[in-house]
């Protein structure tokens, strides 16, 4: 067998992407496969209030032709329910032999992966988290900045009070505009910021993945506040930017509608991996495999493998979402803003657990997303939205990944089982960071309404991580320091499976950071 690779790269999602430009670097010759379904409807071209006024064809990308946004009322966040991004959501599930019980299972089959929908947070997880990886720092801090150099990330141009939280400002470019709003309650922070961090909250700016200056084909954020919709000028970060770069080099070969269904191991020859498409089925082959399917189609895939039948601990992060109202702004303009976060705050809630949450713009959004939340029918809803909303924040609130008790396994039909709960403690922990949350706003002048603080349902923060974790000395079911699957000489783990901690902080730039990390490694050996 003459492997026709040196390496397939499984999935075209941020690890992946990430993984790949350092073994081009080296010379290697690179397949990426995935099934790489791509959006049918465009994202909307002008502002959103203009388009909301003007466009007799809203609906299309709001409702759906086919009325997505209606038949999706049980969904557990409004990215679901945004026709837009049906393409990025639909599918996963089937095509990876993935059953969820009691616990929400979300994945990509797109090009880009859930790149194409994400809230665009990014960070440096801290030392402390760091602690528990089985690499050195230094050779993370290398891989974050070029991460982060390569993406576009936005933040703080002065330091602030969560700058070494984020640790990301030395890697940052520029800082995209607050609205009214957020300007203003950021002002009364800064006037009692004593006083709310003595209450355990500190507040900054949000650090995203977004533009604040044009960089090559992409375009710098204009505030339209399309942000859920889509972005006509590509501000935000999606892998599909990166894979559009990596088309263009030599070495590189992308390969879509493929699902991959087995993977071989030739003991001293390498691997065969066997899809299906709609052509029928075909057989690849490489010196080494890496899996960057998603942290539950990845699992499933190295699990088969090693014929792994035991449970696996998944982690997730227990999360929250509330409503604020600033009053003294009550009646204000509605205004056009950036419609991700805008400000963050970091909540120490006890002992080693910290809550991370950021503060969002409310005109991106339908305000059919407040109004099923309340009990006045839905005309007398809307008018009273109507006339709070310009005055109000959206927020949320993530909590540490081992707090929720989750697991998967592997069925006797190879089949991926997906289960799991909050653990005992998230409730009073829940409780304490509304508590804090709510004291730390009202010295900055916003209320958060009454009934609005709603934890959500276990996996519904679609932060999966842990599940084949990395160790110095790997058991079956772990990986190694560069992601090798123990049991498995060639094969090796990128995305979120491999974190052996979840912090309550975005996630995403860490895996990153972690899958560039392999790809050197791979690239020297």
């Amino acid at each position: 067998m003459n492997p026709s690779f040196d390496v397939i790269i499984v999935g075209s999602g941020p690890a992946g992407v990430s993984a790949a430009f350092p073994l081009l670097d080296a010379g290697k010759r690179v397949l990426m496969v995935d099934v790489g379904k791509v959006p049918d409807i465009e994202p909307p071209q002008d502002n959103f209030l203009a388009l909301r006024q003007h466009d007799s064809n809203q609906w299309h990308w709001m409702i759906g032709k086919d009325f997505h946004a209606l038949k999706m009322q049980d969904a557990v966040s409004p990215k679901l329910r945004v026709p837009g991004h049906v393409f990025a959501f639909e599918g996963f599930s089937s095509a990876n032999h993935i059953k969820a019980k009691k616990f929400i299972s979300v994945g990509s089959l797109a090009a880009g992966g859930l790149s194409n929908s994400w809230g665009c947070g990014v960070a440096r997880f801290g030392d402390r988290h760091l602690a528990a990886f089985p690499c050195s720092s230094s050779d993370m801090d290398h891989s974050y900045a070029m991460v982060a150099r390569r993406i576009g990330v936005s933040g703080s141009e002065q330091p602030d009070d969560l700058s070494d939280y984020f640790g990301l400002d030395q890697w940052s470019n520029g800082e995209i505009e607050l609205d009214a709003i957020h300007q203003s309650i950021y002002k009364s922070y800064r006037k009692r910021k004593h006083s709310i961090q003595a209450a355990g909250v500190r507040v900054g700016r949000a650090r995203v993945a977004v533009l604040s200056a044009d960089k090559g084909e992409r375009k710098a954020c204009n505030l339209s506040g399309n942000c859920l919709w889509g972005c006509s000028r590509q501000s935000l970060y999606s892998a599909t930017e990166d894979l559009t770069l990596l088309k263009c080099r030599a070495g590189f070969e992308y390969r879509s509608g493929l699902v991959v269904e087995k993977l071989i191991e030739k003991p001293g020859e390498g691997w065969e991996i066997h899809c299906s498409s709609i052509a029928g089925s075909l057989q690849l082959v490489a010196t080494k495999v890496l899996l960057a399917a998603g942290t539950l189609g990845t699992t499933r895939m190295a699990l088969n493998v090693i014929s792994y039948r035991g449970r696996r601990p998944l982690l997730s992060c227990p999360t929250a979402a509330f409503l604020a109202w600033r009053p003294s702004l009550l009646g204000q303009p509605i205004q056009s803003s950036f419609g991700l976060g805008q400000l963050s705050y970091a909540v120490d809630i006890a002992e080693g657990v910290e809550g991370f949450g950021s503060t969002f713009s409310p005109t991106g959004i339908a305000v059919a997303e407040f109004i099923r939340h309340l009990p006045f029918g839905a005309r007398n809803s809307v008018r009273f939205m109507r006339g709070l909303l310009t005055s109000c924040v959206v927020g949320n609130l993530f909590l540490p990944g081992q707090l929720t008790n989750a697991h998967v396994e592997v069925d006797e039909h190879g089949q991926l089982q997906v289960a799991g709960v909050h653990g005992t403690d998230v409730d009073n922990f829940m409780k304490a960071g509304h508590r804090m949350l709510a004291r730390a706003f009202l010295r900055m002048g916003a209320i958060i309404l009454p009934g609005s603080f709603t934890v959500g349902a276990p996996g519904s923060d679609i932060h999966y991580a842990g599940t084949l974790p990395m160790a110095k000395n790997p058991l079956p079911g772990e990986v190694g320091e560069f992601g090798e699957l123990c049991g498995a000489s060639g094969l090796y783990v990128i995305d979120g499976a491999c974190l052996p901690v979840l912090s309550e902080q975005s996630h995403t730039l860490t895996i990153m950071a972690n899958a560039d990390r392999i790809g050197r490694y791979l690239a020297r050996s």
